[in-house]
């Protein structure tokens, strides 16, 4: 699967179980070491499992595809799946904030979710935060 898809379905999956501030970074021109970062926060235990679960499942399901790598623990606030041209960070709040890989990734473009799809969703992307599409009555 293309590694562009692939964040962008770990992004979908992530939203599926209410994740917040999910970003899809496009590090391919910054690093040698995946092509996409995309990083979700979580606001309990078991809202990070809920999280990583998805994406794992639906994954696996759906696409046959696993990471060849799981790290870190849901009870530690941060876990990583590692999909090799994708890496997906599932951190609670303050971790992300301490961590703060948007900062030290800064380089790297944000992928932007497509208007079309938001709309059908029902929210539009605004500045990384989900804001309800405004709907005229004909």
């Amino acid at each position: 699967m293309d590694s562009k898809k692939l964040a962008l379905l770990c992004r979908e999956f992530a939203d599926n179980k209410k994740a917040e501030n999910i970003l899809v970074l496009d590090v391919q021109k910054v690093s040698s070491v995946t092509d996409f970062f995309v990083i979700a926060s979580g606001t309990s235990t078991p809202h990070l499992r809920a999280i990583v679960d998805e994406i794992s499942d639906r994954l696996r399901e759906e696409h046959d595809e696993r990471p060849s790598v799981v790290d870190g623990t849901v009870q530690g606030a941060w876990v990583v799946l590692d999909y090799f041209d994708v890496i997906v960070h599932v951190m609670r709040a303050d971790v992300r904030e301490r961590y703060n890989l948007e900062g030290l990734w800064g380089d790297a473009p944000q992928l932007k979710v497509r208007q079309k799809a938001a709309k059908q969703a029902g929210v539009l992307s605004v500045g990384g935060k989900k804001k309800p599409s405004r709907k005229t009555k004909s």
